[in-house]
């Protein structure tokens, strides 16, 4: 408690760092706007999934959803920064890559869908180009996270935020979380409210909507994580149902744990947690500690619990996996409202009705 109220009036110290942070933001939307600074557009259906924060809202289950329910209709691929990767530059996925690499969240789209090509590029510019060469099949691209990365211009920008930090709310880094200005919501065509409460009403909903304000083109939606089977890292077939007799090791570095912590104060007995910075590259000092955590519970029934983002990163241990029971708990979107298939068919229209002469008289 005393952290958080520390790091709080911390942040608050630094509002004026906020304020200059705003200006550069404001100026540079503003160049793009005025055109100053070029687009570029492709004669191909682009879907962006991005958000106007720092921290968790849920891109990487979003682009796992797009691709699941995409791959079998159309010839997609994914596109990331592969943010925290020891490399740079453009590189596409194979069977030999790593969360090194790569990136941990490339990497995660690359085991759950070998087929599906999996490219990362800092440059979305020239790794859209050089992916398009390496894979000319490809009929749309879903860019992870680029929302803010207006040298494209993507045809379909899927915008998410947080319930419980919505962008309506938040400020700019470093005293609050925001990293885009909060009218950029006005270039999405579509915003997906994250993590809401499942039980949430119509009325609490149509509060939300009068919040956001969205534009008379804009679809909002709204979805509650959803948590699939645990699974054993080493045996992937292996499933494990959290019951109260089990005590969990929850490791993990994303940005907000707490859906996870709700998770298993609500279905196991007792919970611990080792938790590291987003993205965290995992040490074999980490590995160390996390085992040495794991013996210190005295607990017949005991397993230590991970994301799928932090699984890859800590695939690297290899056989040293073996010596414990290590789960991974994947996250994924559930749709409330029944309009699941509503939002599907936003993005399949899109792709299906897509045209490159209109869409660049449109853009002009």
């Amino acid at each position: 408690m005393y952290s958080n109220l520390f790091l709080k009036t911390f942040r608050i110290l630094l509002f004026p760092l906020a304020i200059i942070y705003w200006l550069i933001i404001f100026i540079r939307n503003k160049f793009y706007d005025l055109k100053i600074f070029g687009t570029a557009t492709f004669g191909m259906p682009l879907i962006c999934v991005g958000n106007l924060s720092v921290g968790g809202t849920g891109k990487s289950p979003m682009v796992e959803f797009l691709v699941m329910n995409l791959k079998d209709d159309y010839k997609v691929a994914t596109l990331s920064r592969g943010y925290k990767r020891k490399t740079r530059g453009y590189a596409l996925a194979n069977e030999r890559s790593n969360a090194l690499e790569i990136g941990d969240e490339p990497m995660q789209f690359k085991l759950k869908f070998p087929d599906v090509p999996v490219a990362v590029g800092e440059e979305r510019l020239d790794a859209i180009s050089q992916l398009l060469h390496d894979k000319p099949e490809i009929r749309s691209i879903i860019l992870d996270d680029a929302f803010q990365h207006r040298a494209i211009k993507a045809g379909m920008n899927i915008l998410l935020t947080d319930y419980n930090n919505l962008f309506t709310r938040d400020f700019y880094l470093p005293t609050g979380d925001l990293r885009d200005l909060k009218s950029s919501y006005k270039r999405a065509e579509i915003i997906v409210v994250t993590k809401c409460d499942p039980a949430i009403n119509e009325k609490r909903k149509e509060e939300i909507i009068d919040e956001i304000r969205p534009l008379s083109s804009q679809h909002i939606f709204f979805t509650a994580n959803s948590y699939g089977d645990v699974y054993q890292i080493i045996k992937h077939g292996q499933i494990l149902r959290l019951t109260a007799d089990t005590d969990v090791l929850l490791v993990t570095g994303i940005a907000n744990p707490q859906p996870l912590k709700d998770l298993l104060e609500e279905h196991t007995g007792t919970y611990y947690m080792l938790h590291y910075p987003d993205h965290h590259i995992f040490t074999i000092d980490d590995w160390k500690d996390i085992k040495k955590k794991f013996d210190k519970i005295e607990a017949d029934k005991k397993i230590i619990l991970t994301t799928e983002k932090d699984a890859v990163r800590l695939s690297k241990f290899g056989v040293q996996l073996n010596d414990v029971p290590l789960y991974v708990i994947p996250l994924k979107h559930h749709f409330l409202f029944d309009e699941e298939t509503k939002f599907l068919a936003l993005i399949k229209n899109y792709i299906n009705d897509f045209n490159p002469d209109r869409y660049r008289e449109q853009v002009k």
